[in-house]
């Protein structure tokens, strides 16, 4: 039989000099990764930005943003995805970027007009 303790409330805790009892680092949610959340709403088509939050995996990503950004059930869908693995251009590079598809008025709808009945156009 060993030597245990009950002292403190703890239960029963080791006496003996064989068990180590290290200390583990705390661990904060600043550690977290940061994730950005997007949502689609019940009447919108696309998903919008509506903020970020440090979750410890996806799945808790997931279930944060829904507490967080749906409380009164504005969205059908949630992405959340790591702000570390978004890569996104410069606004000082708007113009080498886009550029380009200046000279291509070809691209542009307004040489026709658009049937009334067709719908997000």
């Amino acid at each position: 039989m060993s030597d245990v303790t009950a002292e403190g409330g703890h239960g029963a805790v080791p006496l003996s000099p064989d068990v180590p009892v290290e200390p583990r680092p705390a661990v904060s949610r600043r550690d977290w990764p940061l994730y950005e959340v997007f949502v689609r709403g019940k009447r919108g088509l696309n998903h919008v930005h509506v903020g970020s939050l440090h979750a410890s995996d996806d799945e808790m990503a997931i279930d944060a943003a829904r507490d967080l950004y749906t409380r009164r059930n504005e969205g059908v869908s949630i992405w959340v995805v790591r702000a570390a693995d978004i890569t996104a251009s410069s606004p000082d590079e708007k113009d080498p970027l886009f550029a380009p598809s200046g000279d291509k008025v070809y691209r542009h709808p307004t040489f026709y007009e658009i049937p009334e009945n067709v719908p997000h156009m």
